[in-house]
Parts: C-alpha cells; structure tokens; sequence
C-alpha cells in the first residue's frame, strides 16, 4: 500500500497519549508488561521514562513526540509488513508514518513473544 499525504497527516495529528494505552492492552493479553513496552519505545525514541511519561500526560501529538525523538541509529533495521504497509517502502517525504510503523513493529515483535534482544537490533559484528 501506499501512503498518501493524507494519511501521514492523519497520523501526524494523532495524540500518542491516547493510543500508549491500546498498545500496552495488547501486550499485557499476551502476556507482557508496561515495563518491557516503555523500554521498547525509549529504545526507538531516545526517551528517558521521565520524558516518555510526560509526553503521554501532555497529549503530545505524534508530530510533536517524534520531532522530539532521537530515533535509534539502527531503526533501519527494522523491516517488515504493519497494516498493510512494507515499512522499508515507505517513502522518505513521511518519514513520520514510517517511524510510526517502526515502532508499532518494534511493539508488534513484543507481543508475538519475540526475545527482547531480538527486538532491540544491533549492527552484527
């Protein structure tokens, strides 16, 4: 699928305080914790917990949460299908969609069970 400058915008203007709590539903119904998710994002994200959790309080757009971001030297590696969308076809003019995808696969891996080392990339050596 393609995404369209509408759709960019749409998820540009959403508020990230209101979809943490859908994320950390569906992983604590597979059976992991808030901990394991907040360590996910401020992997992805560069966030401390203080940061992560004020961006939550605030109503923090997910424009504003990711111009904010210091997204993690190998997101790159992170590839794969989410809603439809192959994130490394994503185009570079919505740059935002594309972190937002790569975090929701980063979340996705989490609660299919996928180990935490696995999730977290590093360059091999």
């Amino acid at each position: 699928m393609k995404v369209t400058p509408e759709k960019n915008e749409k998820v540009a203007n959403m508020i990230f305080g209101s979809i943490y709590p859908l994320y950390l539903n569906r992983l604590e119904k597979n059976g992991r914790t808030k901990e394991e998710l907040n360590e996910v994002i401020r992997w992805f994200t560069g966030f401390d917990q203080t940061t992560l959790q004020s961006l939550i309080d605030e109503k923090t757009t997910f424009r504003a949460f990711f111009q904010k971001a210091k997204i993690h030297s190998n997101a790159h590696m992170i590839k794969g299908v989410v809603c439809g969308y192959r994130i490394e076809e994503i185009e570079e003019e919505f740059e935002l969609y594309k972190q937002c995808r790569q975090m929701e696969k980063l979340i996705d891996e989490l609660a299919r069970g996928r180990k935490m080392e696995k999730i977290l990339r590093k360059e091999k050596k």
